[in-house]
């Protein structure tokens, strides 16, 4: 019998060199369209507009200057900047909780519903697919006037929704909660999908019932998709602006004034690009450690459960 002889380790690691460095050589070729795409887009964009946040160009592009951090150092000094980030930060909240909540109430619902399931699908999904402008239009000519608003007329009830500053925030939120929870829900939707149906049948039989089921079984598997949408909500409602420029333009007495509306009337009323820039780059950080932060409390909840 002849006896099999190894190759050398030198050799062997030559060979596993080489197949790796085909495989980075082709990977490279594969994404280098989007690199391209990603850098053009938005590295370049990034760079560029905190090069601008650094100084004092207008809108027009002239009068560019460096000026270092005064901008930033501006910002922080500036109160109605500071009003603008408290109105952004009372948004995000007021709107994330609702529509997590909610978003799961509706799944839980169109889920366990056997009859017309794709209506009640349908129904919770279909606002979500409406331009911002509609939305806000609609809110604004049917649902909202003191006079012969639907909620005024139906309710018997006299509330200046958006012309109080009040209640201007919370009608906005209202807004944005029917128009958005849609996205929420659907995600959820297909999560609860996912879950194998023998969990609960093996929960039936040991005597569970729905509540139960629903605690041990479906709020825990649910646990990353509540990670993801909390992340999603609290990053789309840190970066509102549509509806509330739209529906109050930052009124009434600034109340709903979120800080990209600030930032967009600076740079595009008061024509200062550079300090727009900065206000939008002080967003940017903000946006970044709260979605840090969210993310590194889910997973240390992760690590306590497992």
């Amino acid at each position: 019998m002849t006896a099999t002889v190894a190759p050398p380790a030198s050799a062997v690691a030559a060979v596993k060199s080489k197949v790796r460095r085909g495989w980075t050589e082709h990977g490279l070729l594969f994404v280098a369209p989007f690199l391209l795409i990603y850098t053009i887009f938005l590295i370049w964009p990034t760079l560029l507009g905190f090069k601008m946040s650094m100084s004092s160009v207008n809108v027009a592009g002239t009068n560019d200057h460096f000026i270092g951090f005064a901008n930033y150092a501006e910002a922080f000094a500036d109160p109605r900047m500071w009003r603008s980030l408290w109105n952004t930060l009372v948004f995000t909240v007021l709107s994330t909780i609702p529509l997590v909540l909610l978003g799961l109430a509706l799944a839980l619902l169109a889920h366990h519903l056997r009859f017309m399931q794709w209506l009640w699908r349908l129904s919770f999904f279909g606002p979500f697919l409406l331009p911002s402008a509609v939305v806000s239009i609609l809110w604004l000519q049917m649902i909202y006037p003191p006079e012969y608003g639907l909620i005024n007329g139906t309710l018997g009830i006299d509330i200046v929704w958006l012309g109080d500053p009040s209640m201007a925030m919370w009608s906005v939120v209202l807004t944005t909660v029917w128009w958005t929870v849609g996205f929420n829900f659907l995600l959820y939707l297909a999560a609860l999908q996912s879950i194998p149906q023998h969990l609960y049948e093996a929960a039936s039989i040991d005597g569970a019932d729905a509540w139960d089921k629903l605690r041990s079984i479906t709020l825990p598997l649910l646990r990353r998709t509540t990670a993801l949408i909390v992340v999603l909500q609290l990053v789309a409602s840190l970066k509102v602006f549509d509806q509330i420029y739209l529906m109050t333009g930052g009124g009434p007495e600034d109340a709903t004034r979120s800080i990209i509306e600030y930032a967009y009337d600076i740079g595009f009323t008061g024509y200062r690009t550079g300090y727009a820039s900065a206000v939008s780059y002080i967003l940017f950080v903000i946006i970044v450690i709260v979605s840090l932060v969210q993310l590194r409390l889910f997973r240390k909840r992760e690590e306590a459960a497992s």
